[in-house]
């Protein structure tokens, strides 16, 4: 049973949104430290998390993890939405890094928390000077949709209403927690260390920590002070072991070894629990953090040294400079083992330094302890509860499951991954089943490779997609010759090439899908790669009669300009191209027939497409109104029964002068129209063409002549066509890979609506903003 909310009792129920315990980082510690704590300050209080699982990995958490969300499955993030609803949370506390939430910057976040009926209380663990376009829309979002926003530092509150723009009247500062550190000798006996002069690091380990600046500190430390012993303590971080392996640990005990101070430094290569490390907090003589980023805004690590009453040496970053203040401890320039040195040195030599280093810290650090914070974060708690009641925000900002702004599915890459084998994607299937006998074809390839980078741009690194855009990138460059200069298209299922050269529009499509790798990708190795291939294949185009190859060709320009804007060569090659299709429009076209040949025939779309997104480079006003003329023209003769969308059939096409075909309807017509309008939107900011690119996708879902939808939930595949009296049921690689472009395209598109949708209490947004809401919403 739903426990009715009350207004204005105290919190009954508490929801922690973060990472826990036994996840292995900074902030699954401080959720797991700040729930104990909570609970303990407030008997009866019911307090529960909902835990972020990294990509690929589950955890055997504790009771008090009553709900998990997979970082990269927006799907995951709308059932815990569902989950707070019903569980009827008071507040939902949500600790916030860029890095532990999936999709762009961690905008998946935005979807769940824009779905919550709860106020919102989000702890800030990173804030950045300056952040990127995406963090900057992400972390905007985020703070509207917060009631409180906690603060570990007062430099942290400032750099928020500075970079943000959020009001101090918003923001609570509640230093991070302190446990209780032991002050006896215990710690050092049973960590066999009485005789040493005892240096700490602790944390987990990656290459901004600045770990080997204190290795070579040590020898000149050894010669005032011989027995002292520099312990690291903590695993490497998952994420660097995952790309980097344990590369960083070796090359400090390489460093430690070649330094001749290896017998002087212990690594303690695990992830320590919390009384573990308060024995070696015990033990410390002097704590070190060097980190090297400066803009580095919380350390629970320094926090706890503070606490511990432990002397101090760090590198001067924004939360060092603030907590360290007033003699609570000594900064050292960043990356300057001299005066690490020099500091440890008069710390271990001089006694009052050390005595008062220790004590002012240790006097700081009493209002830091976990006991206060909780209280403190309790009181923030209270205020927003009560500051939501007060402005009835719960009807407002509340979207249940059948309220949703865009009914979308949600991707799923089941069929594409039961496609693609050890050499690429396999291009027909009977049924749902590959069908190996055809083999594959760059322009499949291409196609997949385009969706994977499209989702990587859309949900960042840890993209469901995960390595398969690799295994398609690496098809394409096998696909490419170099004594040609151009792309093979059809391989056999025995990975032999069919042809010596390929299609002038395979060796487009593989343009775009290169140019797009490059543009949007953020793993280096493949955006490297995809660049190279993208210049060695790009001279031939100068010669291709196809116009779509011209304009797969320039929508790749498009994207690989995103990254190299200043290409002069790749940006002649996009007028000369962008030029011959107004050319050939201007001997086609007519006022009945404003198009660019004499027939409609395949990717039509991609035609119009190509003008808008060179007219917008190119500030050229007739390339854009010649893309938009033409599209609004397509839009008109591509209609079915009661206004649904019927692309042109490939039985016949649509010569000029003659009736058009109205079957078999395909698939990849759907995708390059939704393409196309969503491009027309966002040149123009008309509302009018998101409502067409939503009438287009449904297409795929039923809304079409035969009212059958070609979308299998099921499997995740797309059917591949429509023929007059039926749906083909085969789910080849180019209808299903044409439902997912366009499915993560009208993500992408809501997502950025959703994000520039202001809380009901700010400025009212502009008309055209209002319109382009409506119409993705209806």
């Amino acid at each position: 049973m739903i426990r009715k909310r009350e207004a204005g009792e105290p919190i009954q129920r508490l929801a922690m949104l973060g990472n826990h315990l036994p996840r292995h980082c900074g902030i699954a510690t401080f959720t797991t430290d700040l729930l104990s704590e909570v609970r303990m300050a407030r008997p009866g209080l019911d307090a529960f998390v909902v835990a972020m699982n990294d990509v690929g990995k589950t955890y055997a958490y504790p009771e008090a993890v009553r709900f998990e969300i997979e970082q990269a499955d927006p799907a995951s993030y709308q059932r815990a939405a569902d989950f707070l609803n019903v569980t009827a949370a008071d507040v939902v506390s949500v600790q916030h890094e860029y890095g532990i939430f999936g999709g762009k910057a961690g905008a998946h976040l935005l979807s769940l928390l824009a779905d919550v009926r709860a106020p919102i209380v989000t702890t800030l663990h990173t804030i950045l000077a300056e952040p990127s376009a995406d963090q900057r829309a992400v972390m905007s979002r985020l703070t509207e949709l917060s009631e409180r926003i906690i603060v570990m530092s007062e430099n942290g509150g400032r750099l928020l209403s500075q970079v943000h723009g959020v009001s101090p009247d918003k923001i609570d500062f509640i230093p991070h927690g302190i446990p209780t550190v032991p002050r006896d000798d215990t710690s050092r006996r049973s960590l066999g260390v009485m005789d040493r002069q005892v240096i700490l690091t602790f944390g987990l380990l990656s290459p901004d920590k600045g770990v080997e600046y204190v290795i070579d500190a040590l020898p000149a430390i050894l010669e005032r002070v011989p027995n002292a012993l520099y312990m690291v303590v903590g695993e490497t971080h998952p994420h660097v072991k995952a790309h980097h392996g344990e590369t960083y640990r070796l090359m400090l005990q390489s460093r430690a070894e070649k330094l001749g101070v290896l017998s002087n430094v212990v690594f303690h290569d695990r992830f320590v629990t919390m009384p573990e490390l308060l024995e070696f907090l015990s033990a410390a003589d002097i704590y070190v953090t060097p980190y090297l980023k400066a803009e580095q805004i919380t350390s629970g690590t320094l926090a706890y040294a503070v606490g511990a009453g432990k002397a101090i040496i760090s590198t001067p970053y924004t939360y060092a400079k603030e907590l360290l203040a007033d003699g609570r401890g000594m900064l050292v320039p960043s990356r300057d083992s001299a005066a690490i040195a020099a500091e440890a040195i008069s710390i271990f030599l001089e006694p009052a330094k050390r005595a008062s280093l220790q004590q002012r810290a240790a006097e700081f650090g009493a209002k830091m302890s976990w006991r206060v914070v909780a209280n403190q974060t309790l009181a923030s708690f209270e205020r927003a509860k009560v500051d939501y009641e007060q402005r009835s925000r719960d009807a407002k900002r509340a979207l249940s499951q059948s309220q949703r702004r865009v009914e979308l599915p949600q991707v799923k890459l089941d069929h594409l991954r039961a496609m693609t084998d050890d050499t690429g994607l396999l291009q027909h299937a009977t049924f749902n089943v590959p069908r190996y006998r055809d083999g594959y074809c760059t322009d499949d390839n291409a196609r997949a490779l385009l969706f994977t980078a499209l989702m990587e741009d859309a949900e960042g690194a840890a993209s469901i997609a995960g390595d398969m855009g690799m295994r398609y990138l690496a098809f394409i460059d096998d696909a490419f010759s170099q004594e040609t200069g151009r792309f093979r298209n059809f391989m056999s299922h025995s990975r032999q090439w069919l042809e010596a050269v390929g299609s002038e529009d395979s060796h487009g499509r593989a343009l775009w899908s290169l140019g797009t790798v490059v543009g949007r990708s953020v793993t280096p190795g493949r955006q490297s790669l995809a660049g190279q291939l993208f210049h060695s294949a790009l001279p031939a185009i100068d010669s291709f009669t196809s116009p779509r190859a011209w304009a797969y060709s320039l929508l790749g320009i498009d994207e690989y300009l995103r990254a190299f804007r200043g290409d002069s060569q790749v940006q002649a090659l996009q007028e000369r191209l962008a030029l011959r299709l107004v050319d050939i429009h201007d001997r086609a076209s007519s006022e009945a027939w404003p198009w660019f040949e004499e027939s409609l025939t395949y990717g039509n779309a991609r035609l119009s497409q190509a003008m808008l997104v060179s007219g917008g480079w190119l500030a050229n006003e007739r390339m854009t109104s010649i893309g938009l003329r033409s599209l609004e023209w397509l839009v008109s003769v591509q209609r079915g029964r009661g206004g649904c969308f019927a692309p042109i059939g490939s039985n016949g096409f649509h010569v000029r002068g003659g009736e058009r075909a109205r079957f078999d309807q395909q698939p990849v017509e759907a995708c390059a129209m939704v393409s196309a309008c969503l491009e027309a939107h966002r040149r123009t900011s008309d509302a009018s063409w998101l409502a067409l690119a939503r009438k287009q996708f449904t297409w795929f879902l039923g809304h079409n002549d035969l009212e059958l939808p070609l979308y299998d939930a099921s499997t995740g595949g797309c059917r591949d066509g429509l023929h007059q009296d039926r749906v083909n049921q085969n789910q080849g690689a180019e209808s299903t890979l044409s439902f997912l472009m366009a499915l993560v395209e009208m993500h992408s598109c809501a997502a950025a609506v959703a994000r520039l949708a202001p809380p009901p209490d700010s400025t009212a947004p502009s008309e055209a903003t209002k319109r382009s809401w409506k119409e993705l919403s209806s």
